[in-house]
């Protein structure tokens, strides 16, 4: 059996870095979302990417410090403290992790369970908000930030103007609520859960932070700057495997297809990215496609799978990858 190829020279991944980005920056800008309208203030021309790995290092081009809002990439962190808190029984009696082929933003739960079908959409994760609140009480949305802040392993902040433009243009997911408290799912009163939800969907990120942020479910909850424990393990793990199925909106399959990394967007333009064990990417780009997800940090994905060896089931990963040339099996480090 003749053996695989080896990258006995591999290029620099700054140097690949900068490849990805002039090669994202040809592909179509997308609309930025006008529904909130904050969010339409957003400059379509901003694009950053950002590397960090579970050693520390961290790898940025374009607009990686700009901030912008996390929005739905919040679902995926606040379904693992959901995990954390209640456990997998618990939270699984009232949200389910099956895709659901809707848009995230559809008014429908799945018709056998009568619960919304995972926690990457919003009927998921308003009740996902619902049980948080009622774990924590009022002090719900302070912890929720302290943990996005510690895994992002700085104090991130909170865009007011954009929590009050969801807050009064949010009518659908005040349906989705009621909906959701009718089928049992979520507890009464709806407005205190939708309170949390335009919060936590309104704290303030960059690429950087989502790459943190990656790298530190990518170390098993640990942020690995800090050395500080932000997640439970079992969490996580739990955690990913939505992201993989579910993260994309209606992409999520082709996203396992093309892409083949856990993965969550949002919105505001960012998507988070993790490579088990390995490291995290963030990257933003405000001008979305028809399902909400970034165009041009699709094209960032997709171009650092190819390059780097990402993909979960590419089969050069067990041995000529990118990554795994620099990966350091008695340290778990990934030295780029």
């Amino acid at each position: 059996m003749a053996e695989s190829p080896t990258h006995t020279d591999p290029q620099p991944i700054d140097a690949i870095l900068s490849d990805v980005y002039r090669q994202s920056l040809a592909a179509d800008v997308g609309s930025v979302a006008d529904y909130i309208p904050e969010l339409s203030k957003a400059d379509p021309a901003n694009m950053g990417i950002a590397i960090a790995t579970v050693g520390g290092q961290l790898h940025t081009i374009g607009d990686a410090e700009t901030l912008f809002t996390i929005q739905s990439i919040s679902k995926a962190l606040t379904f693992c403290l959901a995990l954390e808190r209640l456990g997998r029984d618990a939270v699984s009696q009232r949200v389910g992790v099956e895709p659901s082929g809707d848009p995230f933003n559809a008014i429908e739960l799945h018709p056998a369970t009568r619960r919304p079908y995972n926690p990457m959409v919003n009927a998921g994760a308003i009740t996902v908000a619902g049980i948080l609140r009622d774990a924590f009480g009022a002090d719900a949305f302070e912890i929720v930030h302290q943990r996005f802040s510690m895994a992002a392993g700085r104090t991130l902040s909170f865009n007011e103007a954009v929590f009050k433009s969801e807050e009064e243009t949010g009518h659908r997911n005040r349906g989705i609520a009621h909906l959701l408290i009718g089928a049992g799912a979520l507890e009464l009163p709806a407005d205190t859960a939708l309170d949390l939800y335009f919060r936590q969907c309104s704290i303030e990120v960059t690429a950087i932070d989502l790459a943190r942020i990656g790298a530190t479910l990518a170390n098993m909850g640990e942020n690995p700057v800090t050395g500080k424990q932000v997640f439970d393990v079992t969490a996580v793990r739990d955690t990913l495997a939505v992201m993989f199925t579910c993260g994309m909106y209606d992409y999520s399959g082709n996203w396992a297809y093309d892409v083949g990394v856990p993965a969550k967007s949002g919105v505001g333009g960012g998507i988070m990215g993790v490579v088990s064990r390995q490291l995290g990417i963030g990257s933003y780009a405000p001008g979305l496609d028809p399902n909400g997800n970034s165009v041009r940090g699709v094209a960032t994905f997709r171009a650092l799978s190819d390059e780097l060896g990402l993909h979960a089931f590419d089969p050069t990963n067990a041995g000529s990858g990118f990554i795994r040339t620099f990966f350091d099996r008695n340290t778990g480090d990934v030295r780029l």
